[in-house]
């Protein structure tokens, strides 16, 4: 029987740093990191893909802003934002993963899923901003900006520049996981639950509306990879593997670590908090849950043997 496995993309994967943002780079880039996802395939591995829309949901919110500003269009929400992010990232994914399949002639059924993830109103998140999105700014640039707009900027100095913060509550249900497993159990190729879904809570009534947010895509994919029996989550990154004492002379890169061992690095702040620390958390969410194993590597690194880190059950 073959193995189910979610394989999370982040943003970059599409957009790379220095880019523009041209859809020809982006399809481009897609292209490259999907070749990868034939090792996978070959190793007897039904896929579900989510992937990250950082970048792409932030210049989706600088053109809104510009449309605005200079001929008065109505702005839009960023639950609006994220599923115009999660509509034409998923369109190039697919389209790109068809030309794959197209040359090594494969055929299966690839289908993008416009994905609302249900959030509780009242997380705390809400109240205090974290999660970056979009481009990075100089201190006058973000400052003109936070005027503008009253949003809030801060300063990565890991990586030298401003970035536009917003709120981050946890996902609590992902919508279609039902028919999300079965479809990919009968061999079709998923991708859902992009940029971490659609944000949306219960307001009166039972009644589903969105809210503004984004929702991290690590965790989100964590959870949809419990909901629909995964046997394995990859979580894919720039680095081949996660490091301790990142970025000093103690670096060390990790090959495999346990649950308890991640909990304590975690606790000790060894990783970085908008960048490596969800997707460690999201990992130790699904291997604590499930007593499956998780996987943190770069794209070009899947389905190799003692590729990235492995989180383990103990």
């Amino acid at each position: 029987m073959k193995k189910l496995a979610v394989v999370a993309f982040g943003g970059n994967a599409l957009l790379l740093s220095g880019q523009k943002g041209t859809i020809d780079e982006q399809k481009q880039n897609a292209n490259t990191a999907l070749k990868n996802l034939l090792k996978l395939i070959i190793n007897d591995y039904h896929l579900v893909l989510t992937h990250g829309n950082g970048p792409q949901v932030g210049n989706i919110l600088l053109s809104d802003i510009a449309g605005h500003r200079n001929n008065g269009l109505p702005t839009m929400p960023l639950d609006v934002l994220v599923a115009y992010s999660q509509g034409f990232i998923g369109y190039i994914l697919e389209q790109q993963l068809r030309n794959i399949f197209t040359k090594y002639d494969m055929h299966t059924d690839i289908i993008t899923l416009v994905t609302q993830v249900l959030v509780n109103k009242d997380d705390p998140a809400f109240q205090t901003p974290t999660k970056p999105i979009g481009p990075y700014f100089s201190a006058e640039e973000a400052q003109r900006l936070m005027q503008d707009t009253n949003d809030l900027y801060v300063e990565d100095k890991n990586r030298g520049g401003w970035r536009k913060v917003v709120a981050s509550p946890r996902p609590i249900a992902i919508s279609n996981t039902q028919s999300i497993e079965q479809m990919a159990r009968n061999g079709k190729i998923v991708i859902t639950v992009g940029g971490g879904g659609i944000p949306v809570v219960y307001a009166e009534g039972k009644k589903v509306e969105g809210i503004e947010a984004v929702i991290d895509k690590d965790l989100a994919s964590s959870l949809l990879a419990r909901q629909i029996g995964a046997d394995k989550l990859f979580i894919l990154t720039d680095v081949p593997k996660v490091f301790i004492n990142f970025g000093t002379p103690q670096e060390k890169a990790i090959d495999k670590m346990t649950v308890m061992q991640a909990k304590e690095y975690l606790a000790e702040g060894q990783f970085g908090r908008g960048s490596m620390e969800p997707k460690v958390r999201a990992a130790v969410e699904f291997v604590e849950n499930t007593g499956k194993d998780a996987i943190i590597t770069q794209t070009t690194l899947l389905g190799v043997d003692n590729g990235g880190t492995r989180i383990v059950i103990s």
